[in-house]
């Protein structure tokens, strides 16, 4: 049984926006793209998915559409907004910050 490790507050949501930036998708296709591209350590549960994805839709960092996928049912897409690529870019500046000071503290004196 793999180890299960808790987000911080927002990480749901930047992982969310970055996935976006590729392209448009739907809730499940979001998912297993985060579990994908988290090497299987991240899995994103519809309790939390979709709430974060309402969080972005009010914030206008993201829009949302229905269409038909390839097997015919509808299916709500998500797309990145302009202000979300801007809210993404600056959120994730401060975070690599704050990781880089971390790793700084946590490293081992020589």
């Amino acid at each position: 049984m793999k180890d299960r490790y808790d987000l911080f507050p927002g990480a749901l949501e930047l992982m969310v926006l970055r996935s976006l930036e590729l392209a448009p998708m739907h809730g499940y296709a979001l998912a297993t793209h985060i579990k994908q591209r988290s090497h299987d350590l991240l899995r994103v549960e519809e309790g939390s998915l979709y709430p974060a994805l309402q969080r972005l839709l009010k914030g206008s960092l993201a829009t949302a559409a229905w269409e038909l996928s390839s097997n015919s049912r509808q299916v709500r897409t998500y797309s990145l907004t302009a202000k979300g690529r801007k809210y993404l870019e600056k959120r994730t500046a401060r975070l690599d910050k704050m990781i880089e000071g971390v790793q700084l503290v946590l490293a081992r004196e020589s």
